[in-house]
């Protein structure tokens, strides 16, 4: 079945398709539902603003080339700012979305060897040590366009998901509880945010906030 993070890439190539698998998930998921009824709304604004944007020429008699210009300059600014408008799938539907995707992550493993966890966590200039617990899981994947780490560290409440992403700024911290899934994801300064999430059927939010301090102190940060 097609994942959140799949629909929403095809909604944005298209809004108004009617493909019969965007059709059955969008009536099985009302987050993802909502998300289409905002981007057709959003796409609606867009064409009347360049309707109206483009249409100022035609009222004069004979329009010169630079008013032209400057209408079509002015068309693409209001379809840009309106473009930043648009809905973009929420940060912790992304993780969520990608953690589904990596079943593996969650089956118990050997812990992952230091120099192979160094590797993994190079680029964020970060160290986790080890009062966060055991990491078994440690790979660098893709997730919005950028590679970013992705640990599981095994706790006394249960495997937790870690997700390093120092390109994504969260203005504060966010919990959530999706399809399955409880977690929060951290703002850290100069550092982008951090996510870390948990199967619900294992814990309460409680025991989640409970790992996120633990994992936010057992990380050091390098220049």
């Amino acid at each position: 079945m097609m994942d959140h993070e799949a629909y929403r890439r095809a909604l944005l190539a298209d809004p108004r398709s009617d493909d019969a698998e965007l059709r059955r998930h969008r009536e099985a998921c009302s987050e993802c539902r909502a998300y289409g009824e905002s981007l057709l709304r959003f796409e609606s604004r867009l064409e009347r603003a360049l309707k109206l944007t483009l249409a100022e020429p035609a009222v004069r008699r004979r329009p010169s080339r630079l008013a032209l210009a400057a209408s079509v300059l002015l068309a693409l600014v209001v379809a840009g700012a309106v473009w930043l408008a648009a809905p973009r799938a929420s940060l912790a539907a992304a993780v969520v979305a990608h953690v589904v995707d990596e079943p593996q992550s969650w089956i118990p493993q050997a812990p992952v060897a230091d120099a192979k966890l160094a590797a993994v966590l190079r680029d964020t200039h970060m160290h986790l040590n080890g009062e966060a617990g055991g990491v078994s899981y440690a790979t660098n994947c893709e997730f919005r366009g950028h590679v970013v780490p992705h640990l599981v560290v095994q706790t006394a409440e249960g495997p937790v998901t870690v997700m390093v992403l120092v390109h994504e700024a969260a203005a504060k911290e966010v919990q959530f509880d999706e399809h399955g899934y409880r977690g929060v994801i951290v703002p850290v300064a100069g550092h982008g945010s951090i996510a870390l999430l948990m199967r619900s059927s294992d814990a309460r939010m409680n025991d989640v906030e409970d790992v996120a301090a633990r994992v936010r102190e057992a990380i050091a940060w390098s220049p």
